[in-house]
Parts: C-alpha cells; structure tokens; sequence
C-alpha cells in the first residue's frame, strides 16, 4: 500500500509546496485557481496539467 497523497507525475517539489500551502488531497484542490497553485514555489505546468486530468477523472476540475 501506498501513503502516495498526489498522482503519479506530481514532482516531490510540487508536493511539498502544496503540503506547505495546506493542501493535503485532490479534493481540496477543486475551485482552486490555477495561479494560485502556480504562484507556490516549486510548483509548475507539468502538475497543473497530472492534477487537472486526476480531478477530470473524479469529476472535479480547477476554478
């Protein structure tokens, strides 16, 4: 079993710069503007892009 929080092709930067914003799911991740999370320090296109197709998976996308 994996403790993985994010999909597969989110970089551990991106990951520890969503951790430090206070996210800790995708779910918290829906409505949430694509700046925002592209304004974090180690955060960039490349998880925009994995994060926006998981949450399109479950039915959630980005604000």
């Amino acid at each position: 079993m994996s403790d993985r929080i994010w999909p597969r092709g989110v970089s551990a930067p991106a990951a520890r710069a969503l951790a430090a914003a206070g996210y800790q799911s995708l779910d918290q991740l829906a409505g949430v503007d694509e700046n925002e999370l592209l304004a974090l320090h180690g955060f960039g296109p490349k998880a925009i892009r994995v994060l926006r197709e998981a949450l399109r998976a479950e039915g959630l996308d980005f604000a």
